[in-house]
């Protein structure tokens, strides 16, 4: 599992976003004192061990959201709900499962990605009684 922790923090900062809006540099947002680091892809950028430690299908028409919460420098362990809604507003719940390793926490999930088109992302954040919202587009493209 080194391995997947390794890979989804790369994939987090350095996979490039081919979003539909404008994207800050870095793919997080502040609330006060914790930072919240999200990025999507395709599963098809994870190697055949690597999905299969995270559990994850590795397919051309599935995407992966990587979302990992940080204060003070440290993991911090929330509660990650979401969804994804394509342009006719269907919307897809995003099931988030929580990898932990090596001093490192991310919150995973996966999401149908049929065809080129762009999708909004919201994504809820708890920690404690605090919610924090994070909204944005990303225009996805499924494998090759």
């Amino acid at each position: 599992m080194g391995r997947l922790a390794l890979f989804l923090l790369t994939a987090c900062l350095s996979v490039t976003a081919m979003a539909a809006d404008v994207i800050k540099g870095e793919r997080q947002e502040t609330f006060g004192d914790v930072t919240v680091h999200y990025n999507t892809f395709n599963s098809t950028y994870l190697t055949p061990d690597i999905a299969k430690a995270a559990e994850l299908i590795r397919s051309k028409s599935q995407g992966v959201i990587n979302v990992s919460v940080i204060k003070d420098g440290k993991p911090l362990i929330s509660q990650v709900s979401g969804t994804v809604k394509d342009l006719t507003s269907q919307s897809v719940p995003l099931s988030f499962k929580q990898v932990t390793e090596q001093g490192a926490v991310y919150y995973i999930a996966q999401y149908p990605v049929p065809q080129q088109e762009i999708r909004t992302f919201e994504i809820k954040v708890q920690n404690g009684d605090k919610i924090n919202t994070i909204n944005f587009n990303q225009e996805l493209f499924p494998g090759e």
